[in-house]
């Protein structure tokens, strides 16, 4: 079983376990992390495959809007610890049941983000084409 800290993110704390963060406030709320900001929790782990592992089931979750009938607030919204939680155990529970297929799932995610950061990186030489066509003929 993955065992696993989650606590609300303190600045100018370090952390020397494997860990990420979880967005907490917006609309993105539980979206997963490497760098910390303002409004977010830790989740720290014993073993980077254990982070691997949520990591991707938080993605994954998030994705899928999961968190998004768990937000509250009015004009802000956001995500409480509980809920998190609560989310989370239900999504490794699920895991549980079928890990194979978890992990199929969790390859075919990894080879479209990267396909979508090579897109993302095709647009932007896009732009940097248009930009310099155009600025030719100004100049």
């Amino acid at each position: 079983m993955c065992t696993f800290i989650i606590k609300s993110y303190r600045q100018g704390v370090v952390y020397n376990m494997p860990h990420f963060f979880i967005l907490n406030k917006g609309n993105n709320s539980g979206k997963p992390l490497f760098a910390p900001c303002p409004n977010c929790f830790v989740i720290r782990f014993q073993c980077e495959e254990e982070m691997e592992q949520i990591y991707w089931l938080l993605y994954s979750l998030w994705q899928s809007k999961a968190f998004y009938p768990l937000l509250r607030g009015s004009v802000i919204p956001f995500v409480v610890l509980r809920d998190v939680k609560s989310c989370l155990l239900d999504g490794l529970n699920m895991v549980a049941e079928n890990p194979a297929q978890f992990e199929k799932a969790v390859a075919a995610l990894r080879s479209l983000e990267a396909m979508e950061k090579n897109f993302r990186q095709n647009i932007k030489l896009v732009q940097d084409a248009k930009r310099m066509l155009f600025y030719k003929y100004i100049s």
